[in-house]
């Protein structure tokens, strides 16, 4: 814990609910889990992988890395000894902790295992490494037959680190090699209780540190810590986690490794929702509150549905843009829009 404040015994995430548990579901009862949206931990789902067979010490896993290393640098992150390993916003909210830099991935895997047990060391960590370019007889050996072969698997090679709150615009299937993983999960619609940062400096992190919140500066947390879960992750165990979910990562050993997988977000274009939601910051955010209360209501009626079936009195084929789109009327639709943006002065 960074903020030396007395945590309330009530925010313990030892006493969290725990993310339901499974075995290593076939494919298609995975496409299930998917549709339910909720996050699953998948107990021994690479317990067969020889890079967990490798995963047992940290020399034996950097051995098996780097033979098969591509010599193609990748992503490598610092935080200094006094960030205690919480990659988060700097003093200013503008910059990180941490720097990022490309650097050779044998050379970074080799200064990870020289640092492990000195005094005031710094926090090195691999990051987000696309293991099909830098590492691809990774790929071949250690195949993952529930998402598609075209999404690409992901190394994170590090010490004892902690990913401060943010989430993803894809679903996430985390693979845990070496050390143990904590997951602290919240919900999507929990975002307006974690005190978010600025969106312009990707990737948005929560400002609260779920193991020493300040209550006094962020109160709302404790509506969030009341929706949060926790999965605690094993060598073999794998964590799916929806679209859009919270989470806190940290990792709990000296050494951790861990491969992830995302997929989903494949929008593009005038249908990407983070765009959309850009574009109704531009335009509804400063409205006048009476038409702030109209375009609320217009959403939730015909967008979110939260106020029943607003169309069911209009014949299927007289909906038009409110209801199923047929393809030719898609691409209408967006011909439309493109000409309005077209029209919009800079």
């Amino acid at each position: 814990m960074d903020s030396g404040l007395a945590i309330d015994p009530a925010l313990s995430l030892e006493a969290l609910p725990r993310v339901a548990a499974v075995a290593a579901p076939s494919p298609e009862a995975f496409e299930r889990l998917i549709a339910a949206e909720a996050p699953v931990v998948i107990k021994g789902l690479v317990d067969a992988w020889p890079a967990l067979a490798a995963g047992r010490s940290p020399g034996t896993m950097n051995a098996y890395l780097k033979a098969m290393d591509s010599g193609l640098p990748g992503p490598v992150m610092e935080a200094p000894a006094s960030s205690r390993g919480r990659y988060a916003y700097g003093p200013d909210l503008r910059e990180f902790s941490f720097s990022k830099r490309n650097a050779g991935i044998s050379q970074a895997l080799d200064r990870i295992e020289a640092l492990l047990g000195q005094p005031d060391a710094p926090f090195v960590a691999i990051q987000m490494l696309p293991l099909a370019t830098h590492m691809p007889e990774f790929v071949r050996q250690n195949p993952m037959p529930l998402v598609s072969a075209k999404v690409m698997p992901r190394l994170w090679v590090g010490g004892p680190l902690r990913t401060q709150t943010h989430n993803d615009r894809d679903h996430n299937l985390a693979c845990v090699l070496s050390g143990r993983r904590r997951f602290v999960l919240f919900p999507p619609e929990q975002v307006s209780n974690l005190y978010v940062g600025p969106l312009e400096n990707p990737p948005p992190l929560s400002l609260v540190d779920p193991e020493g919140p300040d209550l006094a500066r962020f109160p709302r947390y404790r509506d969030a810590y009341a929706a949060a879960r926790v999965a605690w992750l094993e060598p073999g165990d794998a964590l799916f986690m929806p679209k859009h979910w919270w989470h806190h990562v940290t990792s709990l050993e000296p050494y951790n490794a861990m491969v992830n997988y995302w997929w989903g977000d494949t929008a593009v274009g005038l249908e990407r929702a983070v765009d959309v939601f850009q574009i109704a910051l531009l335009a509804l955010k400063d409205l006048p509150p009476g038409e702030k209360a109209y375009w609320r209501e217009m959403f939730a009626a015909y967008v979110f549905g939260e106020r029943g079936e607003a169309t069911a009195h209009i014949p299927e084929g007289l909906r038009g843009a409110l209801g199923t789109l047929s393809s030719v009327q898609r691409t209408a639709l967006k011909q439309q829009l493109r000409m309005a943006v077209l029209r919009s002065p800079t």
